[in-house]
């Protein structure tokens, strides 16, 4: 089966739907005993972007029994056209329908494309909620960060993969491969991959409620569930992905991409990454380069990215760089995340083939004392140093990330950013090329779980656009371009994130109505959620707008990402009284919770 062209015609960029890319892995279905479809709900453009997704599809399919494929959120176009044909969503791969399969694994990294999940079931011809489903219907999991807290997709999700799926996956693939040789039903599975750890069967719970709509209790009901699903940790880095699938259309990330590292110790207290990719760990030099030397043998990719939470961290980065250069000529290497510093200046001078097209750096906030209440430890001096060695160098071009609405801002901390900006484009002032270009990003501050400010309110929109307003004025004035999301969605994000299992209803009522592809503008309908809220009875400002107090039963209480929520209150009351806490990479332990996990992963090693 495949799309008939008459659908393909009617459509902005087919080719999202046609599969028969480079690299991609086709078996046969008849020789196969497990057969995964693996999606990410956005479009194609931005999952092939995805680095998760090309990792599990590599280690099943390098499975002889096991089949592994792809499929992506159609468009709004291809939607229409299915819908109107009758036609259901089928894989790149093999053009086999979704629901053909035994498993449908989603990667969930942004709240915002829950309701694609929705909509790609439903596409798929598979019931949206769990409990609608039966033994003909695949199994649906999904992994991911936002899984850190799976409540909110509970009604629709039969398991999740809590933590890393190269360390789930094999006892996973022999759990299913057992239930498909009994033909056992679909519940004798989930009891059974519910004694995996890391494996959470949100069917297996019970979750009560106060008067006051506060979390009362989250009971397991069945005896193979765990009181508390630990996050799965690979102790090493698995080989990187040297022949991932290379797309035919441009991509949002159009390059090959080596994970030099996995994990950050810098602690910045508002980053969920910071915490749930703990522990650090580093791939070997020598594995990078042989990776990168693979990428372009295999892909012909002429930019390689060298991604990290904080590329500057690794170890000898510029000999790593340097190296790469001399072994590849005409090669272009990005490093993303970069630390604001003169050294991250003379690293991007040094990078190959590269053009001083821009600069971009995060120091979030405009004051120091907000600065050490974030635990960005990064000082206005070292900020406008590294900005007067990036002009002094010849880049033109100077983009900067800043956060409105963190704890405790005040009018101050705005005005702060003003003045940051106009020291900025004052040290650039004299400098060869005329006045440098200075862009402003913002973003607003969202709580997430699992982070030092889980417990803290997210500003009101009303609070915010005074501070945009103010913020825009000011700029308007210094000449600098200023950028900003709409506060509305990320209400709607910090809602998603912290929400209990109750939102569930929330999502299926706004999907219902039509909302779909919410992180895009012309798409997002607040009005739909507003609505979709109110008719459960439920409040956005009850989970946004909420500060919570540190005894609270959170809705994501029962899910141990292995730091402590002892040190996450320390590190709160820190930041209250704006202490910083210093990476534990150059002074002692800060006992996060995850020295236990450290010694586990030594002995694995050392076995």
């Amino acid at each position: 089966m495949s799309y008939p062209d008459s659908i393909l015609y009617q459509v902005t960029r087919p080719a999202r739907y046609t599969g028969g890319e480079w690299n991609s892995v086709i078996k046969d279905w008849e020789k196969t005993t497990l057969r995964f479809a693996l999606c990410y709900p956005d479009l194609y453009e931005i999952g092939m972007s995805n680095m998760a997704l090309p990792i599990l599809y590599g280690i099943l399919n390098s499975q002889p029994d096991v089949l592994a494929e792809r499929v992506y959120a159609p468009w709004v176009d291809m939607e229409a056209a299915l819908r109107a044909a009758g036609i259901p969503l089928l894989t790149l791969e093999s053009k086999h329908p979704l629901k053909d399969f035994d498993v449908i694994g989603f990667s969930l990294d942004y709240e915002l494309t829950y309701t694609n999940v929705l909509n790609i079931l439903d596409l798929a011809q598979i019931p949206v909620l769990a409990a609608e489903r039966d033994d003909s219907h695949p199994i649906i999991i999904a992994g991911g960060c936002c899984c850190l807290n799976p409540e909110p997709m509970s009604d629709f999700i039969d398991f999740f993969v809590i933590g890393e799926g190269e360390e789930v996956l094999p006892e996973l693939a022999d759990s299913l491969r057992q239930w498909k040789k009994n033909k056992a039903s679909r519940e004798e599975l989930l009891k059974q991959v519910a004694k995996i750890p890391g494996v959470y069967v949100p069917g297996f719970y019970k979750v009560e409620y106060e008067a006051d709509g506060l979390v009362k209790s989250i009971t397991p009901t069945e005896a193979q569930a765990k009181a508390v699903i630990e996050r799965r940790i690979v102790a090493k880095l698995p080989p990187p992905v040297t022949r991932p699938v290379v797309p035919y259309i441009e991509v949002v990330h159009d390059r090959g991409a080596v994970e030099i590292q996995r994990g950050c110790t810098r602690g910045c207290r508002f980053c969920q990454a910071g915490v749930v990719y703990r522990p650090l760990r580093q791939r070997p030099q020598a594995e990078v380069i042989q990776a990168v030397g693979e990428l372009i043998n295999n892909c012909g990719y002429n930019e390689i990215s060298l991604v990290s939470l904080s590329s500057s961290d690794y170890p000898h980065i510029e000999e790593l760089v340097a190296q790469l250069a001399r072994n590849y000529k005409n090669l272009a290497l990005s490093l993303p995340s970069l630390r604001i510093d003169s050294f991250s200046v003379k690293l991007m001078e040094s990078l190959p083939s590269r053009r001083k097209t821009g600069l971009t750096f995060a120091p979030e906030a405009g004051s120091e004392r907000l600065r050490r209440l974030i635990n960005k430890g990064i000082s206005e001096a070292a900020i406008l140093e590294t900005a007067a060695a990036a002009f002094a160098r010849g880049w033109r071009s100077l983009k900067l990330y800043f956060m409105l609405g963190l704890p405790t801002e005040t009018t101050e901390d705005i005005e702060a950013i003003i003045e940051l900006v106009a020291k900025i484009r004052a040290a650039g002032k004299g400098t060869k090329g005329g006045m440098p270009q200075v862009r402003i990003s913002l973003s607003t501050f969202i709580p997430k779980p699992h982070t030092p400010f889980q417990w803290v309110a997210q500003a009101s929109q009303e609070q915010l656009n005074a501070k945009h307003e103010l913020l825009k004025q000011g700029l308007r004035r210094k000449g600098s371009r200023l950028s900003w999301a709409d506060p509305r969605i990320s209400q709607l994000e910090a809602a998603l994130s912290r929400g209990d299992r109750r939102i569930g209803k929330v999502i299926y009522d706004a999907w219902k109505s039509g909302s779909a592809f919410d992180a895009w503008d012309e798409r997002f309908s607040y009005q739909n959620w507003l609505d979709a809220f109110a008719r459960n009875e439920l409040e956005p400002g009850f989970y946004a707008h909420r500060e919570r107090s540190l005894d609270e039963l959170l809705p994501w209480a029962h899910i141990d990402t292995g730091v402590s929520s002892d040190f996450l209150k320390r590190e709160y009351q820190r930041s209250l009284k704006g202490e910083e806490t210093p990476d534990c990479r150059e002074q002692a332990c800060n006992a996060c919770g995850l020295e236990r996990w450290q010694k586990d992963c030594q002995q694995k090693l050392e076995g």
